[in-house]
This record gives structure tokens, C-alpha cells and sequence, in this order.
């Protein structure tokens, strides 16, 4: 039980009618998952109006209500609090509940359009090499030291996740690397958490079907960065043209990583091969297992966060030299005929560009790429096309599929897609609907040495029609379609 005082404690009030004095047994922003003396908070979402269920949760056993409008019918024996925005007052009422766990670990947030879940996950990887018990939040997945627990969200509501930083307190945990998503910075899901460092890794398209233009993507995004501590670093990426921006009213130590521009921590790419890249990082030699240049930004990254946390520069290379690749992310498979196969989440324009032309630096030039992409339902219709014309421009045969359609009609976003295939493309396209079939046909037309991309969903081991998840991989059906003897 807590104090409803004390869970307060930086919220900004509007008012209050009953006591604040009186204790709660918990905290819940869903009717469903009141719990008897329990505190509800009625949020505001894209779908559902949390003040329509007042009602409901106080005959579930609410006895205190946080809400931006007082209701009507005002109960006695239950307080209500009256805050200027309930999603935010949440977050903090969290943090509160959990005595503000994340101030008891040195928690490092990551944002930007691509390069989160590899950045966390690479530094999750390298801080347990270098011995430490660490806590992870990514859209992968979420860990406890070795406890792994299923991601459904990139950064969880603001409930779900204090109660996570207090379990990885509870286990031991010094360091928490976290993804931070756009809407959890714009919905208050990171309200009342503090920061040890965060690290921006580049700005993109997406996500406007959410934040209407892309000035109000950026400046989400930067919220994050002017919210740090002046006890805390911001590390940016100086070759992004907005990494300057995200950091003009940040408080934190600013840091900059780059591989084009001079910068505190330099990366430069000696040798890209499926093997593995050689980099220098400020001048000194490292081989590591992951490709492209889009991996050197998240690497240089990652030694950037180790540094600033003090740890030995030989140490930090000597176990980033050890670090393996994400769960779909530039995954590959060999078989026994010489075809390449690589899954990549790759759903943006520019992720997918990256790729691509990864992909186009290592090819010796006689092999053909092959490309089968799709673009997700009910979200940015804008780069639909944008992916299609970059698939086409990048490859030498595209195959335009379903991703997760979700509610919308597979054939109306594969149509949305072809409006960015040019003429001269017609010939080398194709359009399948089904998934499977696409990847299926990927696999008849390639030849020995040839190079199929599946891009688009990478680690995700379903397919989301109409509102339910059917079991689909697409690393699974490339094994099978190609027959795959060693991966």
C-alpha cells in the first residue's frame, strides 16, 4: 500500500476532492485490471477515452481517480484528482508506486527512426560480456539479466515498465538499455523515469500516419534529449542532419559519434564483407561480425555508451569483436547451391535503402538481388511507394507482398506500393499478395550466387490479418523453400 500523497509527488495538480492521505494497493490505467483500493487513471488514447470508465472501476474497487476532467457524478468514499494531463501524471504516479527504480540503475535510452533494437541489444550483449547483470527493453524482446519475457510494445506503458526497472533493481541489475519510441516520449510513457545517458541514432520517415508531418516527429523525438539531466550524456549522430538539432536545448554532456564528419568518436570502414566488417574506431583496429555501414553508425555507438560509462577501451573491443547479429536483422543463410538469403526488418524507406545498398557493396556485380517487400497496414501510407521505387532502383528483381495488412485490404497497400514503380521497372516486378508464395518464387528464380532479400517484418514469427497474429517466419520459409542443409 502507498500513500496517495506520496505517489503524487511532482504531478501537477488542478484539484482534489476527498483526501490524499489514504492509501492505494495499486495502480492501473485499464477498468479491467483494478484491483480492490486500487488507484485508476483515466487516460486519453488514440481509440479509447479512459473517463468513460470511471464508473466501471470504482465499482471494480477504485477508491481514488486521476482524471483531466472531474465527472459528473463525484461518489463519496473515493477521491478524485483532477491533473492537467493524465497520460503524463501516469508515468510519474509509476515511478512513484515502484520508488523510482530507474534512478537505482544507470539507465540508457535510445531513440530515432532505425538502429534502436540493435544499438540496445548490441549493448546488452557487450555489458554482460564485460560482466555486468543488465536489464534490456527492446522490441525483441525484454530481459532481466537471463529472464527473457516476450515484447509487446518497443517501450512499454509506463505501469508495465517501473515495474520492470524495479524487478531488474530487485535481481542485481546495474545497467538498463532501453529503446525509446516516438509515441512512448509523446503518450508520457518515459514521464517520471531519469536517464543516465540516451543516444540518438538517425531521423527518417515514419511513423506519420501518428505524428502528421514530419516537424512534429522531429520534435518528439527531441523532447526526449531536452528532458536529460546535466548529469547525464547525449550522445548524436553528427553525420545525421538533424543530430545537431535533437541535442540545441539538452542539458546533458554532448557527445558525437559519426563516420563521415569529424567527431569525439570516429568510425571508419576498412573492409564490408559477409564475413564481418574491419573498422577503426579513433584510430584503433576492430573486426566484428555484423555488415554495413548502418551497423558501423549502431557499433560506434555502442563504444561511445561504454566509454562514457567508464569501462577499458582494449575491454570494449575485445568483446564487441565477440558480439553476434540481432534476431533479424541482416540475418542471413547460405545454402549448399551458393544463394544468399537475408531477412531484415528493414520497413522503412531509409532502413531499407541501407540494406540494399549494403547488399550492392559487397555483390561482385554478376549475381542478381532479389528483393520481396511489403509495407504494414493501418500505418504511414506516404512511403508506401517510396519502398517500392527503392526496391526496384536497388534491385534486379522485386517481388511487392503482403507484410501485416492488419485491417486493411493486402491489394489496396500493394497498389499504393506500385504508384512508386517507375516504367522502366514494370518488367522486373512482380506482385504477389500472399507471403509465402512471394518468398517462394524469391527462391525458384535464384540462381547460384544470386541474393534474396526478405525485408519488412525480420524477427516477428507471425502475420497480422484482421486483428489476429497467424504463426509466419520468414527466415523458417526460406530454410524450407530453399531447402537449407547448414545455416
Amino acid at each position: 500500500m502507498k500513500l496517495l500523497k506520496d505517489i503524487l509527488y511532482k504531478v501537477r495538480l488542478v484539484g482534489v476532492i476527498g483526501s490524499t492521505k489514504s492509501s492505494v494497493s495499486s495502480i492501473a490505467f485499464d477498468s479491467r485490471k483494478i484491483e480492490r483500493n486500487g488507484l485508476f487513471v483515466a487516460t486519453r488514447g488514440t481509440s479509447v477515452d479512459g473517463h468513460q470508465y470511471i464508473d466501471t472501476a470504482i465499482e471494480a474497487g477504485a477508491k481514488a481517480i486521476v482524471c483531466e476532467t472531474m465527472p459528473e457524478n463525484i461518489l463519496s468514499g473515493v477521491t478524485y484528482i483532477q491533473v492537467e494531463n493524465s497520460n503524463q501524471a501516469l508515468g510519474l504516479i509509476a515511478a512513484n508506486f515502484h520508488d523510482n527504480p530507474s534512478s537505482k540503475l544507470k539507465l540508457i535510452g535510445v531513440t530515432g527512426t532505425n538502429g534502436k533494437t540493435t544499438t540496445t541489444s548490441l549493448l546488452f550483449d557487450l555489458f554482460q560480456k564485460l560482466g555486468y547483470k543488465v536489464g534490456l527493453i527492446s522490441t525483441v524482446v525484454y530481459k532481466i539479466g537471463e529472464k527473457e519475457i516476450k515484447s509487446t510494445h518497443t517501450t512499454p506503458d509506463a505501469i508495465r515498465l517501473n515495474e520492470f526497472f524495479a524487478q531488474m533493481v530487485e535481481e542485481g541489475c546495474e545497467f538498463c538499455f532501453m529503446e525509446v519510441s516516438s509515441h512512448a516520449i509523446h503518450q508520457g510513457r518515459i514521464e517520471g523515469i531519469e536517464f543516465a545517458g540516451g543516444v540518438f541514432t538517425n531521423i527518417t520517415h515514419d511513423h506519420l500516419d501518428y505524428h502528421h508531418s514530419f516537424k512534429e516527429y522531429l520534435g518528439v523525438k527531441k523532447a526526449f534529449f531536452d528532458g536529460l539531466s546535466k548529469d547525464a550524456f547525449a550522445i548524436t549522430n553528427a553525420d545525421d542532419k538533424n543530430g545537431r538539432v535533437m541535442m540545441q536545448n539538452t542539458k546533458a554532456e554532448v557527445i558525437t559519434v559519426a563516420l563521415k564528419t569529424e567527431a569525439d568518436y570516429r568510425v571508419k570502414v576498412i573492409e564490408n564483407q559477409f564475413s564481418g566488417l574491419q573498422l577503426t574506431i579513433n584510430g584503433t583496429e576492430v573486426w566484428v561480425k555484423l555488415i554495413g555501414d548502418f551497423n558501423a553508425y549502431n557499433l560506434v555507438s555502442v563504444y561511445a555508451v561504454a566509454k562514457q560509462l567508464h569501462e577499458d577501451e582494449l575491454e570494449i573491443l575485445t568483446q564487441m569483436s565477440l558480439l553476434n547479429n540481432v534476431e533479424g536483422r541482416f540475418e542471413y543463410i547460405k545454402t549448399p547451391g551458393n544463394v544468399m538469403a537475408i531477412v531484415d526488418y528493414a520497413h522503412t524507406p531509409d532502413a531499407l535503402k541501407n540494406v540494399l545498398k549494403t547488399i550492392a557493396n559487397i555483390r561482385t556485380g554478376n549475381e542478381k538481388v532479389i528483393t520481396v517487400v511489403g509495407c504494414g497496414g493501418d500505418r504511414d501510407k506516404t512511403k508506401r511507394p517510396l519502398m517500392a521505387n527503392i526496391a526496384c532502383k536497388l534491385s534486379d528483381k522485386v517481388i511487392l507482398t503482403s507484410d501485416n495488412p492488419r485491417t486493411e485490404n493486402p491489394v489496396t497497400i500493394l497498389e499504393e506500393m506500385q504508384a512508386g514503380v517507375e516504367p522502366l521497372d514494370y518488367k522486373k516486378t512482380l506482385t504477389i499478395t500472399d507471403r509465402k508464395e512471394a518468398i517462394k518464387t524469391a527462391s525458384a528464380l535464384a540462381e547460384e550466387n544470386d541474393i534474396i532479400l526478405v525485408a519488412g517484418k525480420g524477427h516477428e514469427n507471425y502475420q497480422e490479418i484482421n486483428g489476429e497474429r497467424f504463426p509466419f517466419d520468414d527466415l523458417e520459409i526460406l530454410s524450407e523453400t530453399l531447402k537449407i542443409l547448414d545455416k
